[in-house]
């Protein structure tokens, strides 16, 4: 099975944002009740913290999973005693967090399939699945402390960005669950989102834009709105180019800025981050005047499809400012 939020036609799956949407949503909720109840939120189960994931399991241990607690992937091989090593390290850190994140450890030789999707060069390597979206933690054994710091920047991110602060609340041992909330009702303006949505994953990419520009004019710091137009109108340029033609007029015409952000597109779309954004960084740092500054504006708008706390996101930012200043 592929993991479905791997990768967008590409890059991105707006599924994902609103599942983060959705679980900031469910965290807010149950802090309240917590507090309604003079109670706050419980630490995990030792036994839940650690769990050894399959191909056939990763869906429900890690994609659904990661909407409500972050998850560190942990690729591990019993061949490799540095990576054993590692494990036992996560799975004590785990512990201490009480439930703050949970670890998802993967046999490689077992899961070949999530090896390779994942990109992994080597063991052990590791991992994080938050609100279904995956991204690099580290290569390699590295001290106590440093894993630390990593977690808890994780921590952090999950909690801003996604508000999922992990560790679920419980009821207590022998006490009465609390009565169940009724749903709210939609907000307009989340009746307007869900419609974009629609639009966007029936291919309606016109609809899809307006949808999420009336959105953003009500709402414009809407982050689920923002990556949807940026992935909308990013499909629409993308949909009736000729790949090969494109191709082949960007690599004649190096210093062509149109070629070079149709291009880009292409490379994008097709989830090869790091090659779109080093062209346009390349194209920045070739032109001058108004070409510079569309291909810089067009390279930002391509970090919103991507996000900005992804890490291929700062790496790119940093190339670009080298290049600007």
């Amino acid at each position: 099975m592929q993991p479905r939020n791997m990768s967008m036609s590409g890059v991105v799956d707006l599924a994902a944002v609103k599942a983060a949407s959705e679980a900031k949503a469910k965290a807010e909720q149950a802090r309240a009740d917590a507090a309604r109840n003079g109670g706050g939120t419980s630490a995990a189960s030792a036994s839940s913290l650690v769990i050894d994931v399959s191909e056939e399991t990763f869906e429900s241990d890690v994609l659904q999973r990661s909407t409500e607690v972050p998850v560190v992937v942990n690729f591990w091989a019993e061949q490799a005693p540095a990576s054993v090593q590692l494990g036992d390290t996560l799975a004590a850190l785990a512990g201490e967090y009480a439930g703050r994140f949970v670890v998802a450890q993967v046999d490689v030789y077992a899961n070949q399939m999530l090896f390779q999707q994942f990109g992994v060069q080597g063991i052990p390597a590791v991992f994080a699945v938050l609100a279904g979206q995956a991204m690099p933690l580290f290569q390699g054994s590295a001290p106590q402390d440093q894993i630390r710091e990593v977690l808890d920047q994780l921590i952090a991110v999950a909690e801003q960005r996604f508000g999922i602060v992990g560790a679920p609340v419980e009821a207590g041992a022998g006490a009465p669950a609390p009565a169940a909330q009724p749903e709210r009702p939609a907000t307009p303006q989340e009746i307007a989102l869900s419609a974009a949505h629609d639009a966007l994953d029936h291919g309606d990419l016109g609809g899809a834009i307006q949808a999420y520009k009336n959105v953003l004019a009500d709402d414009p710091g809407n982050t689920e709105a923002k990556l949807g137009l940026a992935q909308a109108e990013l499909l629409n340029r993308v949909q009736d180019a000729d790949p090969q033609a494109v191709r082949k007029a960007a690599a004649d015409n190096p210093a062509d800025v149109p070629a070079q952000l149709a291009a880009a597109d292409l490379d994008l779309a097709g989830g090869h981050v790091e090659d779109a954004f080093g062209r346009l960084v390349d194209a920045v740092r070739r032109t001058a005047g108004e070409d510079r500054d569309t291909a810089r504006l067009r390279l930002l708008e391509l970090f919103e499809v991507i996000g900005s706390d992804d890490p291929r996101v700062t790496a790119a930012r940093a190339a670009l400012a080298r290049v600007l200043f």
